[in-house]
């Protein structure tokens, strides 16, 4: 009994033995199988190479997440024509039409100051010396719309165009100067003979006063002669600054700005400055402009002020500067209507002196017609 035991004994753990040795084979070849029943043997076999399946498991979680983030590019995407709504702002600058500046070209929306109050001192002074420019190319042959032959012809016409044209003085001191050619000669005439003579200027007894009156004062003060300082015009009856660099600046070649009252309502339209005295108007003018430029400027502005930008209705619609005038629109824009607007030569008018320069004749301007011509 003994023997039979410990041999049957040996079996049953050899036999156990190879059941144990057979169990990972079996396992194997059930994964081989079925993968799903594999999966939880090989995590118990070993750890590391299950590493590799939960990392393989996670990476579909990494791959949703641009799912998530694609809303927000369409949004942003959604967002980029926004900027185009502001294209509109350009169209509070106030510029002329394309029509209204054919003769002169037009200014780039960038250099048109339609809020010249915020413009820099820099901008002010390129834009009222780009005006200047243009308006010498409108027109070249500018020039004093006074007849003389002399400075005392030229101070004397210029006493007698307060408060009237400068035709109605030229028509009137033919007459004038043909009978007190010298200072010495209308220093003797008689005050009623004179008033005659220069009543179609208006206020003729004050002018008669005036001229005789500076004409003894360049006889008793001057020999005769008119001077050529601004401080010596001024002392003379009915001389004052605007009057005194007319004459400088015409007789004697010196620099002046004459402030009439042209000139006093564009610079303020063109917001070169907002004084209302003539004599700040010239200060804060001239300080824009090179001293040598102040005569020739002068002239600019007043035939412009003359011929296009008139006091109660401007032609806008034919100014050539309009690109540069923070006043367009204050009078008509329509350019066929603007033209039937226009004065003097640039309507196809006779200009107002008798006697113009030969370079105004020669751009196309027509001489006025004597007193009571046709």
């Amino acid at each position: 009994m003994g023997e039979q035991g410990s041999d049957g004994g040996r079996k049953t753990a050899k036999a156990a033995k190879t059941a144990a040795a057979g169990a990972p084979a079996a396992a194997r070849e059930a994964a081989s199988a079925s993968g799903k029943r594999a999966a939880p043997a090989s995590k118990a076999a070993t750890g590391k190479k299950a590493a590799p399946a939960r990392k393989g498991a996670s990476a579909p979680a990494k791959k949703a997440a641009p799912s998530k983030k694609a809303p927000a590019a369409q949004k942003a995407a959604a967002k980029k024509p926004a900027p185009l709504k502001k294209a509109p702002a350009p169209k509070k600058q106030l510029v002329a039409p394309k029509k209204a500046t054919a003769s002169v070209p037009a200014a780039p929306a960038k250099t048109v100051a339609a809020h010249p109050r915020g413009e820099s001192r820099t901008a002010l002074v390129r834009r009222a010396r780009r005006i200047n420019r243009e308006l010498a190319e409108v027109y070249p042959y500018a020039h004093p719309e006074l007849d003389f032959d002399n400075p005392f012809q030229l101070v004397v016409a210029t006493v007698l165009s307060a408060q009237t044209t400068d035709l109605r003085v030229n028509q009137t001191t033919p007459a004038l100067f043909a009978k007190y050619p010298a200072p010495e000669d209308l220093a003797a005439a008689s005050p009623e003979e004179v008033e005659e003579i220069l009543r179609p200027t208006g206020f003729f007894r004050a002018k008669t006063k005036s001229v005789i009156g500076l004409s003894k004062a360049l006889v008793e003060q001057f020999g005769g002669e008119v001077p050529g300082r601004l401080e010596d015009l001024v002392k003379l009856p009915g001389v004052g600054r605007k009057t005194a660099f007319v004459v400088l600046g015409n007789a004697f070649g010196r620099p002046g700005i004459t402030v009439d009252t042209h000139f006093q309502r564009l610079v303020r339209r063109w917001k070169w400055t907002d004084e209302t005295d003539p004599d700040k108007i010239e200060a804060a003018v001239g300080a824009l402009f090179p001293k040598s430029d102040w005569t020739d400027l002068s002239h600019h502005v007043i035939w412009h002020g003359r011929r296009i930008c008139h006091a109660r209705k401007p032609a806008c619609g034919a100014c050539p500067i309009a690109p540069l005038c923070p006043a367009y629109g204050e009078g008509e824009t329509d350019p066929e209507k603007a033209k039937k607007l226009l004065k003097y030569e640039k309507a196809g008018q006779p200009g107002q002196r008798l006697k113009p320069p030969q370079a105004y004749l020669d751009a196309g301007g027509r001489a006025a017609p004597p007193l009571g011509a046709g």
